[in-house]
């Protein structure tokens, strides 16, 4: 049984000004495993687009929980990829349940949708 569905956007130039009026601002949205993949990317725009799905990956959840981000760290919610490079998220208590996550950007937005049901 599905439990939520939420949707997040985020603009590109949002993500990139906090990064340069804050440098441990990726800090406090990515887990180490992020983090690391993070500074794995190339370039700075690729860096935006990483950092600004998985911001807006991690308000989606939020929102299909039915939580806000106040309750829920970001730290406690993480978005890493298959075999397949598809995204996978994962969230701290919520083990029992079944994500679905789906992210796409374009040159000024970053979106995500999480849909979240009860494992059987």
């Amino acid at each position: 049984m599905i439990k939520g569905i939420g949707v997040d956007i985020i603009e590109l130039d949002r993500i990139q000004h906090n990064v340069q009026q804050n440098s441990r601002f990726a800090d406090r949205i990515l887990t180490d495993t992020e983090k690391k993949m993070f500074a794995a990317l190339t370039t700075s725009q690729r860096q935006a687009e990483y950092l600004a799905g998985r911001f807006a990956a991690k308000e989606a959840f939020s929102k299909a929980a039915g939580r806000g981000i106040g309750k829920l760290s970001f730290k406690n919610i993480e978005v890493t990829t298959d075999t397949y490079g598809a995204p996978v998220m994962d969230v701290c208590g919520y083990e029992d349940w079944n994500i679905f996550i789906s992210i796409t950007h374009s040159r000024e937005y970053a979106v995500a949708q999480v849909v979240i049901e009860e494992k059987n």
